[in-house]
């Protein structure tokens, strides 16, 4: 073998290796995905780069909401037409995205960035339910809306926080059983979780 190819073979190997680590993407579609961007234009390798490393160093947590932002606030924080007298908890940022797409919800959002699950060791304390009841101290909030997934974590995670926020004469509601249970907001299609929102009842 000609030595001139072992760094090309090494590189070609660890990017599979990198690629293989994305959600979603098994060996042989890590191998596709490198072997096209070795066949493309170096622009468009650059260009890939380039968006990966301004995730990194451009994205950060909205101080009011915490989901993903440039900006901070976030867009849905700072937008004035927004009711915010709802807040619609979610689990991950990805959900937010699902809920947008139905054009049924024009509250505010709360990112939990996670579910309660004593299993994986993950409490209260290891998710946003703390910044969230200091947003329900201002008397502004009438309905806070459980989002959070329909499995066994999301459940047990909604149950916890209509416990936490009853006593504070908030109105509490969860999302219609449209959606199956095992089912992940960010999965959820558009007529699904529109009924779900359209349907959601209170605990």
């Amino acid at each position: 073998m000609n030595q001139n190819n072992i760094p090309q073979a090494d590189a070609i190997s660890r990017l599979v290796t990198e690629l293989n680590k994305l959600p979603g993407i098994g060996p042989k579609s890590a191998q596709r995905l490198a072997f096209f961007l070795l066949r493309s234009p170096q622009e468009q390798s650059e260009r890939l780069a380039e968006a990966i490393l301004n995730l990194k160093q451009q994205i950060k947590l909205c101080s009011v909401c915490y989901n993903l932002t440039d900006s901070d606030p976030c867009t849905f924080c700072r937008n004035e037409t927004r009711d915010r007298s709802i807040i619609c908890v979610v689990e991950q940022p990805q959900d937010i995205i699902a809920i947008e797409h139905t054009s049924v919800f024009k509250g505010l959002y709360h990112v939990l960035h996670g579910a309660i699950s004593p299993t994986d060791g993950i409490g209260a304390n290891d998710v946003r339910i703390r910044e969230l009841i200091q947003r329900l101290n201002n008397g502004a909030v009438r309905e806070v809306i459980l989002a959070t997934n329909t499995n066994f974590e999301g459940e047990q995670t909604a149950m916890y926080l209509h416990q936490l926020l009853t006593p504070l004469g908030i109105k509490v509601t969860r999302l219609a059983r449209g959606l199956p249970f095992g089912t992940e907001l960010e999965y959820a299609d558009d007529a699904t979780l529109t009924r779900a929102f359209e349907g959601r009842t209170e605990l």
